[in-house]
């Protein structure tokens, strides 16, 4: 098996489609009013679904957390520890929750978190060197 994406179940589709591509800069592939958005961001294929039409497809009910939710984080990498600066603070101007101010961890790295509109955490980071290079 291959990774193919990944996905969040989400209440509103419109303010999540908005955050994901006019905040974060991931590309949007359909219209707005379809029950699932495929994005894209640096190849990778990121899923919204609205929470209604997937309960309706599946057969089932979920449980949903409200608040921030602890139980998974999208990483998102930049190249330097300015850029994770910059992007904290264009995202937190532009909609998003702050979670953790950018802060420069023991282990050399530069990161910070933020929420989407829903709660769901976001981390923005940096071991201020190309994303090439970061495993090195």
């Amino acid at each position: 098996m291959r990774l193919d994406g990944f996905g969040l179940l989400v209440s509103d589709m419109g303010t999540m489609i908005r955050f994901y591509r006019d905040v974060l800069g991931f590309e949007i592939r359909e219209a707005e009013d379809s029950s699932n958005v495929y994005l894209v961001k640096d190849g990778t294929l990121f899923l919204l679904y609205g929470r209604k039409d997937f309960e309706k497809m599946t057969g089932h009910r979920y449980d949903y957390i409200r608040g921030l939710n602890g139980h998974f984080e999208i990483a998102l990498y930049v190249d330097s520890f300015e850029e994770v600066d910059t992007a904290f603070r264009k995202a937190v101007e532009n909609g998003a929750q702050p979670v953790l101010e950018p802060t420069t961890e023991p282990w050399g790295q530069r990161t910070c978190y933020i929420a989407d509109p829903e709660g769901n955490l976001i981390e923005i980071g940096s071991w201020d060197k190309p994303y090439e290079e970061k495993d090195r």
